[in-house]
């Protein structure tokens, strides 16, 4: 299957989704902020439009709309701007696609959740997910899929690079266990319901294996050959008020549904060979 793909907020997901759709044949437009990203997007294969858009000239000719961008206190940006366009564009769409995150859960002090887990979020950011999430559910006519993803990492978002700069620290926090998803696995869920959609539906997407942020750190050290480094409590520890906000929410995210109705199979079942491929790739890189 091929289409035109609208892409907005076509960042560090959206840009592996389209490493999958261009072989293919694909469209990609891709909505970017700066005006300084357009030559980097165009050289990949994808046509850059400016945000804010014309929605109406930027639907045209689109069969699937893929929103990375989050929601501010106001909502969602993009319903601000494009709402009823979209609305009206729904009987020419196969699939709508938004970005989420497993944070609307809330705090689950290490316990399990799944797609029909009530969401119950604690901090700011994931009130505003819940929040938007609703307003695309109610915006008419759109086949909208929505997808909770954990915390991402992939190419150029990994531990090593603290790590060989020294500045890489293990945050202790008794019970907290965080669940994880490779940019890779993400695009190919995307890609695979854009394959067979069914409108209304969410998904979880994460790997298998969730695991306390140290351990990440502890196995990536071993990779490198270096020390782990050192034990910090998290009541100790000097972080942003973003960073801090991570550790707020504590659960393992069950991903059965991706597999049993997508069909998924993760190229990256888990950390440890997540970490070991993308070290692979760092060495292939500059070798």
């Amino acid at each position: 299957m091929t289409g035109t793909l609208l892409s907005l907020g076509h960042g560090y997901t959206a840009r592996a989704l389209a490493r999958r759709l261009e072989p293919r044949g694909w469209r990609v437009i891709g909505s970017v902020r700066d005006a300084a990203q357009m030559p980097e997007l165009e050289a990949a294969g994808v046509e850059p439009m400016q945000w804010p858009l014309d929605f109406d000239k930027a639907l045209d000719g689109v069969s699937h709309v893929l929103t990375s961008i989050r929601p501010d206190k106001d909502g969602d940006p993009v319903l601000r701007a494009g709402r009823d366009a979209l609305s009206a564009a729904g009987q020419d769409l196969a699939w709508v696609g938004y970005l989420s995150t497993t944070g609307v859960y809330g705090d689950m002090d290490g316990g399990w959740v799944d797609e029909d887990t009530p969401l119950d979020p604690g901090g700011v950011r994931g009130k505003m997910r819940v929040l938007a999430e609703a307003e695309w559910h109610d915006v008419e006519g759109l086949p909208l899929h929505v997808f909770r993803l954990a915390g991402i990492y992939g190419p150029g978002r990994g531990p090593f690079a603290k790590l060989r700069k020294g500045t890489a620290r293990r945050i202790i926090k008794k019970n907290q266990v965080f669940s994880r998803a490779h940019v890779n696995d993400i695009a190919q869920v995307l890609e695979a319901s854009m394959n067979a959609p069914n409108p209304g539906r969410t998904y979880n997407v994460c790997d298998d294996s969730p695991a306390p942020p140290q351990d990440i750190l502890t196995y990536a050290a071993e990779l490198l050959g270096m020390e782990s480094p050192p034990e910090v409590s998290f009541e100790e520890a000097e972080m942003t008020p973003m960073a801090r906000s991570f550790y707020s929410d504590s659960k393992r995210v069950r991903n059965d549904r991706i597999k049993d109705e997508l069909g998924v199979v993760l190229e990256y079942p888990n950390y440890r060979d997540a970490l070991k491929a993308m070290l692979e790739q760092e060495r292939l890189t500059e070798s």
